[in-house]
């Protein structure tokens, strides 16, 4: 269903409208034909479902006590949508998306809401990527992944150089614990997900911080390098 934002007519339209899905770019508001996806039941597709039926199952099991805090903490976790206005997730959103994080960085699930806390990111500032040897290395400014948070790595296959809007291509490629110096060398992950690279192609990759005691993300910071 299409988000209609009113003045005197129309301020902004988001979303879906029978088979028209409006949205907008740094060109201004464009709308266009819905597509529907397929559901292609991929390995990490069927992962990605089984980790949310496990984890809506696990908000089911807390106490009363314990759904009611979920509940009314979400009044510090606030974001704001597409419109700019003040929005904020129930329960059990909350609970699902910060135990899916801890659960991506490799830490236990959270039973009760955390207190908000602060995410340390990381700005990446180069990515060297060859062919020959194999490299694939992400440079930063930082020293090392902050301490008491986990790294998540993400990646693009090798692609067209002409190519760059990926943000359907990223996966997750690995993950690196807190402490873990720059330069990071990560040409193993790499070819385990997409293979080795080539010469002359584009990728682009992007990485987040998440706290290893809240589960809050940081926002990505990416880049891109054609690959020598």
């Amino acid at each position: 269903m299409a988000k209609i934002k009113f003045t005197a007519i129309v301020a902004d339209m988001r979303g879906k409208l029978n088979g028209t899905v409006f949205s907008k770019n740094r060109g201004g508001a464009y709308a266009r034909t819905k597509v529907t996806p397929v559901n292609p039941q991929s390995t990490r597709q069927m992962a990605v479902r089984a980790v949310l039926t496990t984890l809506v199952q696990g908000f089911k099991a807390l106490t009363a006590n314990q759904i009611a805090a979920w509940n009314t903490a979400v009044a510090n976790f606030q974001s704001t949508d597409i419109f700019g206005d003040v929005k904020k997730p129930s329960g059990i959103n909350l609970y699902t998306k910060l135990n899916a994080n801890l659960q991506l960085a490799g830490q236990s699930a959270i039973s009760d809401p955390p207190i908000p806390d602060s995410v340390d990111g990381v700005v990446l500032n180069g990515l060297t990527s060859d062919s020959s040897p194999a490299t694939f290395t992400l440079a930063s400014a930082a020293a090392a992944v902050p301490a008491g948070h986990t790294l998540i790595v993400e990646a693009t296959p090798m692609l067209s150089p002409g190519k760059n809007f990926v943000k359907s291509e990223y996966r997750v490629i690995g993950t690196k614990a807190a402490a873990t110096t720059f330069p990071i060398a990560m040409a193993n992950e790499y070819q385990a997900k997409f293979g080795a690279p080539i010469a002359g192609q584009k990728v682009f990759v992007r990485v987040k911080t998440i706290n290893n005691t809240t589960g809050l993300a940081s926002q990505y910071s990416a880049v891109s390098s054609v690959t020598l």
